[in-house]
């Protein structure tokens, strides 16, 4: 049975509890499982909490899972995938806490991620979200905030110093950035419930980029925090058939933030700059031994027609209908 969603009046009414975590679950049992061991481990007592967790059509014995062995998180049960926008923010409208922790099912906090967060925001007022540093499983950190999209940070790209102009998760001291990636991303509540959430109109991918952008619009910062660390296990795959979906995805809503913040010029640049970055890899990955030269040259094909194409949204909206 899908839980009742929230009403209007129940995201506005104000805070009772210091701490929401808010994870978000796509059949990923084992991870959600560990997700929830590290919540409970690493909570810090002197903070009140709740742990809401939205499984999304899952059909892997996720939601009998948590229930038996988490009996105390709430369980909002989808009947239908819907996107990781609309997900995180029917969370954020359910949650109670001042701030709210969204998660993966697949990102692990480490100890002390939830302190660090917690006190960036509340030394800096006008802060409204603060991400943490991010490591793969094998324990390597990686980058997870970066500069605004624009055609400038497309020619940047394009010239291959992404990594060192764009890319703002470095140093050890917490900095404001531009945007941070969501997958331990602890946000103020009441700034969220200022710009209305996150847009559903992106069913992943950029939907956190755009959410920061409209949060800097509306005159609030944005935080990376390094000494909170996560685990984020999820990484792209390099099977086409079940990643093209998934890259068809990323270059779609890439377009979509593009025209939705910039215009349909800057985001036709974006995209002839992005696959000729691309083409440029796939180019030289011929000759590199175990390069994922299929792979590249998807990128460079849907960055140029961000339409073509069956994207996870495409996918979603099939399964609704059948």
């Amino acid at each position: 049975m899908s839980a009742p969603l929230p009403t209007e009046s129940t995201a506005s009414e104000s805070a009772s509890l210091d701490l929401s975590y808010c994870v978000v679950n796509n059949d990923g049992r084992a991870y959600l499982i560990d997700c929830l061991t590290a919540i409970e481990r690493f909570h810090p007592a002197e903070l009140s909490c709740e742990i809401l967790v939205l499984d999304n059509a899952s059909t892997d014995g996720s939601v009998e899972a948590v229930r038996e062995e988490f009996p105390d998180a709430e369980v909002i049960v989808l009947e239908a995938k819907q996107g990781k926008a609309a997900n995180d923010t029917l969370l954020m409208e359910r949650a109670r806490g001042r701030y709210c922790l969204l998660l993966n099912e697949d990102s692990e906090l480490r100890a002390g991620a939830v302190e660090y967060l917690v006190a960036a925001l509340e030394s800096d007022p006008g802060a409204a979200a603060a991400g943490a540093q991010l490591f793969d499983a094998d324990g390597n950190p990686y980058a997870c905030a970066w500069k605004f999209p624009g055609v400038g940070s497309a020619v940047i790209g394009a010239l291959f110093l992404h990594k060192r102009l764009i890319v703002q998760s470095r140093g050890e001291v917490t900095r404001r950035v531009d945007w941070v990636q969501s997958s331990a991303l602890m946000v103020r509540r009441e700034a969220a419930v200022e710009i209305d959430y996150l847009d559903p109109a992106f069913f992943v991918y950029y939907d956190e980029c755009d959410f920061c952008r409209r949060l800097d619009d509306a005159g609030w910062l944005t935080l990376f925090v390094p000494s909170a660390e996560a685990v984020h296990h999820n990484q792209l795959s390099t099977d086409l058939s079940s990643g093209l979906p998934r890259i068809v995805e990323f270059h779609r809503n890439r377009d979509l933030y593009m025209r939705k913040h910039h215009n349909r010029a800057a985001a036709f640049a974006v995209r002839v700059l992005t696959s000729w970055a691309y083409g440029l890899r796939t180019l030289a990955s011929v000759v590199i031994p175990g390069a994922p030269t299929g792979v590249y040259a998807a990128h460079a094909r849907q960055a140029l027609l961000p339409y073509r194409g069956e994207g996870l949204a495409d996918r979603a909206s099939a399964a609704r209908s059948t």
